[in-house]
């Protein structure tokens, strides 16, 4: 991370963890709308001028990652742009970690002279983070002893730990009615707004990204080619077995890229799909790869 990061005439320096939080605060707080447009439930549109590097599906672990970022500073041009294809939480040992080091690149990124454009780094929702989320409200399920008892079998008590919960103690909350469970999100929101960055991460990601000639198409792990994008709802998470039907090109989009393969099948590439998952945070390797604005295949890296 370079010793100072400029930005709207502030200088940010770094001295330690306490530089570190400064800075993600910085560049977090004040390149991010404030999120009264509740920008996860929206898609964004990237230019389609240069390079971009998607990143597949990273799952708690920060050392793939690290090594990512390493591979990705030597490679990184001026005009590229870079989208995360969500899935950070969820799985692994060192999900705290693994945000600190996403919002630490980002500064980086952003921080480049003469300007980078916010617009140019677009993190997306995952699986994880869409279970992670609605764990946050679980005061409002019907069934919160069964939702809890089905994220936590999808890796989602990675995250609790990670944020200082105990599984036992989420389910008996949940059996303990609304009050001791309103108690329980409330104090998992705190422990997410104890780590600099982290909550304002999650208010930012996006359901979708696509180019703006209409060309690439990003999502997490899956896609209803039967209905629209704005109509997607649930499928960009959970529609994965109606991602393998697309055989022709959907909505006039010429590829349709996704991060996450939900049965671990790994890299695949289709006439009109492109699948970046190599298994991160499941025994695999973190897997990226740097497209043209025709969904050509410029470089690929596996770290």
């Amino acid at each position: 991370m370079p010793a100072q990061l400029y930005f709207d005439t502030h200088v940010v320096s770094e001295g330690g963890t306490a530089g570190l939080s400064r800075c993600i605060i910085a560049v977090w707080g004040v390149m991010l709308p404030n999120n009264g447009d509740n920008g996860a439930d929206k898609g964004a549109i990237i230019e389609s001028s240069g390079r971009l590097w998607t990143i597949g599906a990273i799952h708690g672990d920060v050392d793939h990652l690290c090594a990512m970022h390493d591979a990705l500073a030597g490679r990184i041009e001026l005009d590229d742009r870079l989208v995360y294809l969500g899935d950070f939480l969820g799985h692994g040992s060192e999900i705290i970690e693994t945000i600190d080091e996403l919002l630490h690149f980002r500064a980086t990124f952003l921080a480049r002279p003469p300007f980078v454009h916010q617009d140019n780094f677009i993190c997306l929702r995952g699986q994880q983070e869409e279970v992670w989320q609605k764990l946050l409200q679980l005061q409002f399920a019907v069934n919160p002893v069964e939702v809890l008892e089905w994220a936590f079998a999808r890796g989602a008590d990675a995250t609790l730990r990670a944020y200082g919960g105990d599984p036992d103690v989420a389910i008996a909350c949940a059996r303990g009615g609304p009050v001791a469970l309103t108690r329980w999100a409330g104090e998992m929101r705190d422990a997410m707004r104890a780590h600099p960055g982290h909550m304002a991460l999650m208010s930012s990601l996006r359901r979708s990204v696509w180019t703006d000639d209409g060309g690439l198409l990003f999502v997490n792990a899956g896609i209803d080619p039967e209905k629209p994008v704005a109509r997607q709802s649930d499928a960009f998470w959970w529609g994965n077995t109606k991602f393998d039907r697309i055989d022709a090109p959907y909505a006039g989009f010429h590829t349709v890229v996704r991060g996450l393969d939900p049965v671990r099948r790994g890299f695949a590439m289709t006439p009109w799909t492109l699948t970046v998952d190599g298994g991160c945070g499941a025994g695999g390797h973190l897997m990226a790869v740097c497209l043209a604005p025709d969904g050509q295949i410029l470089d690929r890296l596996d770290r």
